[in-house]
């Protein structure tokens, strides 16, 4: 028996040893891809900017897509003249958004202030890692990343242990890899925010043929979280504004139990003093020449709002 363990030592040693080398090859290839595509792309930017210590921004955003689509890096800092950066994950709820928040200060200084973009889906939760790739480079032996995305269906608790587990038949990966070390493009996002040119789509229209409303389901873990991060804010002397940007105002009417989830954040904003911005009765509601779907603001829309809810955050600063 001694023997044969010792013969299966030196098998599996040396493709151990070649196994680390090469996913340190492929995970730095990932973290350089950029440019055309959106997707896991503009998300693995994004990322690259946390674990380089690139972010380092007075002002802070968080959110979903519709914080990463709506709020231009740009014009806030031309408003504020402050550093901005902004960190809306796509497709994903507080859950993930917070995951980021703990790297972020792990790699960056403090920010002096959080803006949080609060929406239907904050407080629920996908079943699904969407985007998965966003992860790959940044989660072997990565203690914070496996606690946060282990749980969600898409990979196996060994892809976070041993090295080249997690790129084993992603493809997928391994083109945009290749394909990226062959074009020099820029960037996708910039500053962690990209407007979208595109118009009306059919989305809505679809939706509402059905007549069924839209159902909120709450995570009861994402909801204590929730509360954690604000507290935690309090304790770190971040300043915490959250904010719910413009959806298209017949969408609101599609959405079963609103009135109750915003009573829900109203209850922790009201308990901790925290600042919320509520945009959903704005003007821009009111038009669809400002949005691509009910949930989302074109480019237009996103620069307009921004230039609002810079100025809203202007006199925060100046009541500070």
């Amino acid at each position: 028996m001694k023997k044969f363990l010792q013969k299966v030592c030196l098998l599996v040693l040396p493709l151990l040893a070649l196994m680390y080398p090469l996913d340190k090859l492929l995970s730095a290839g990932l973290k350089r891809v950029h440019g055309e595509g959106g997707g896991d792309i503009g998300e693995l930017e994004v990322m690259r900017d946390i674990y380089d210590g690139k972010i380092n921004s007075d002002i802070v955003i968080y959110g979903s897509s519709r914080a990463w689509i709506q709020i231009n890096s740009s014009i806030l800092e031309d408003s504020l003249k402050k550093q901005v950066y902004n960190l809306g994950i796509d497709g994903h709820n507080f859950h993930l958004q917070y995951m980021r928040h703990r790297e972020l200060l792990k790699h960056n200084r403090k920010p002096q202030m959080i803006v949080l973009s609060v929406d239907i889906f904050s407080l629920q939760r996908r079943a699904d890692l969407y985007e998965y790739s966003q992860f790959m480079p940044y989660m072997l032996w990565n203690e914070n990343m496996y606690n946060f995305t282990s749980t969600y269906q898409g990979f196996n608790k060994t892809d976070y242990f041993i090295p080249l587990m997690r790129y084993a038949g992603k493809t997928e990966v391994l083109d945009v890899i290749v394909r990226n070390l062959t074009h020099d493009i820029p960037d996708y996002r910039t500053k962690g925010f990209r407007g979208m040119h595109a118009d009306w789509n059919d989305d809505f229209d679809n939706a509402r043929k059905t007549g069924v409303k839209y159902t909120i389901h709450y995570d009861t873990a994402s909801i204590r979280l929730f509360e954690q991060f604000i507290r935690e804010c309090k304790k770190d002397n971040i300043q915490l504004v959250t904010i719910y940007a413009p959806e298209y105002i017949e969408g609101q009417q599609f959405i079963a139990g609103r009135a109750d989830l915003f009573n829900l954040y109203r209850r922790f904003f009201e308990k901790y003093h925290i600042p919320f911005l509520d945009f959903t009765n704005d003007e821009l509601c009111f038009d669809k020449k400002y949005f691509y779907n009910s949930m989302h603001l074109n480019y237009i829309g996103a620069d307009l709002f921004t230039s609002k809810l810079a100025h809203r955050l202007k006199a925060l600063q100046t009541d500070n």
